[in-house]
This record gives structure tokens, C-alpha cells and sequence, in this order.
């Protein structure tokens, strides 16, 4: 597919991102498990999946037919931005075949010392043809980022810098309605999304289409998520919702 059709081919539609940190319990030194969850979700009617690693992409990408959202998390201390931070990165994802690169496109210091416009222009111009897409988390970083030539923006890193940190447990509505008004690039929604009603009001707020994963493919907050209704004051079957309606508590 072209770039136009890899974009045209997530519209309204559900990507799920299937990862596994080395501390998590599907974290799987052999590899493995990731193509099986993506497998799984394609079957269930992904549109793409987003992963992390060289190895988990390649691998998904020869167990599904779907284009594939790919970082590198990888930390450089004292900096915050760990997500495909630095060319290093950007170059792996490339020679894996990836075919939209997410990389952190916050105003955070970043290791490389530079502004993200001339992180995004350098990959440009050695990777013209490759799709980026801008994980963000204000209007203004989204606004930033498209300006700059990412192909898509995300809202995956709302709630994740110091400066966006709130008690809020919802997803961030506003925030892409705002940017699916006034950004020049598709909107992608990310983030705190565990319900289907809610990633259905994003798309009706503009959302190009939407990104979910631990309510998805991490079973361990599956987990948590139960007990914690079934201990508490207000369960569910108290309230009226369900997995397809908001709660009227």
C-alpha cells in the first residue's frame, strides 16, 4: 500500500497496541507472544497494530496482514522521552519494515539536543516516504508536530508528562476533539480508553481512529480493573453500565 492508503486504512478504525515490557508477565525473552495477541486482534477486526521492538514487529508483521505502528522504547537519562527518541531508533524501525514510526514529539529536552521540527525534517529527508506519527500530550506539541510534517498525531502521551499529570482516570476528550478541529493531519485518539462507548465518542469527536491496549491485551489490568469494581462502594450492576454504555453513577 501507498501512504495515502496505509492512512486511509485505519479511519474509524480500532487499533490495538500489543506490548510487553520485561517486567510485565507476557513479557517473553523468546519472543512469541505479541504476533499471537495481534493475530487475535486482527481476527476480532483490528485495523493496525502498534508495537514495540524490532523483534515483536517483524515478528507481528509475519503473523498478521496489518499495517504495523512501530517505537523503540528506549531511556536516555536525565531526559524524559524514551519513545523512539533519537535516529538510532528512527533507522532500526525503518530497516524492520515499519510502516508508521510513533515517535515522542513532546516539548520535553530530549538527548539529542534538538527542537522536534528538526528531529522530524531530518527524518524526512532521509526517509521521504516513511509515515510518522506524533505521540503527543498538549494541543499546542500536536499543533507543533503536524506544522513540522508528521503524517498523523496521537494524543498517547496525555497524562504521561509532568505537565499534563492530573487525577483524572477518563480519556482526554477535549483535547482531541480540539485538535481533530483545528489540526491539519489526522487525529489519532490514545489513552485511558477501556471501554468501547469511549473510543465510539472519540471518533465522534473527530478522532481519525483510535489506539487501545491495556484494556485489550494486558491481562494483568484486565485483572485489576474487576477487582477493584467488585471491592468497591459502586459496582457496575449498580450503576447501569456496561461495556457499551456509560455508567449512571
Amino acid at each position: 500500500m501507498n501512504l495515502h492508503d496505509i492512512i486511509a486504512a485505519i479511519r474509524n478504525g480500532l487499533i490495538v497496541s500489543c506490548q510487553a515490557l520485561d517486567d510485565e508477565p507476557l513479557y517473553s525473552p523468546a519472543g512469541g507472544i505479541m504476533p499471537m495477541l495481534a493475530k487475535a486482534a486482527q481476527e476480532g477486526g483490528a485495523a493496525a497494530i502498534r508495537a514495540n521492538s524490532v523483534r515483536d514487529i517483524i515478528e507481528i508483521k509475519q503473523a498478521v496482514q496489518l499495517s504495523v505502528i512501530g517505537i523503540i522504547k528506549k531511556q536516555y537519562p536525565p531526559y524524559e522521552p524514551y519513545i523512539t527518541a533519537t535516529m538510532e531508533e528512527v533507522n532500526q524501525l525503518v530497516d524492520a519494515g515499519t510502516n508508521i514510526i510513533a515517535l515522542d514529539c513532546t516539548s520535553r529536552k530530549r538527548a539529542d539536543g534538538k527542537t522536534i521540527e528538526t528531529f522530524i525534517g531530518e527524518i524526512l529527508d532521509k526517509y521521504p516516504n516513511q509515515l510518522l506519527m506524533a505521540d503527543i500530550s498538549t494541543f499546542d506539541e500536536g499543533i507543533a508536530a503536524a506544522k513540522a510534517g508528521a503524517h498523523l498525531v496521537s494524543t498517547t502521551l496525555n497524562g504521561y508528562t509532568a505537565y499534563t499529570q492530573d487525577s483524572s482516570r477518563d480519556p482526554n476528550y477535549e483535547l482531541v476533539e480540539q485538535l481533530a478541529k483545528e489540526c491539519e493531519v489526522p487525529v489519532i485518539a490514545e489513552g485511558r480508553l477501556l471501554y468501547p462507548w469511549q473510543a465510539q465518542r472519540m471518533l465522534g469527536l473527530g478522532a481519525w481512529s483510535v489506539v487501545v491496549g491495556g484494556a485489550i491485551t494486558r491481562p494483568k489490568e484486565i485483572t485489576a480493573r474487576f477487582a477493584e469494581v467488585l471491592s468497591s462502594r459502586c459496582p457496575a450492576v449498580q450503576c447501569g453500565g456496561t461495556a457499551f454504555e456509560p455508567p449512571v453513577c
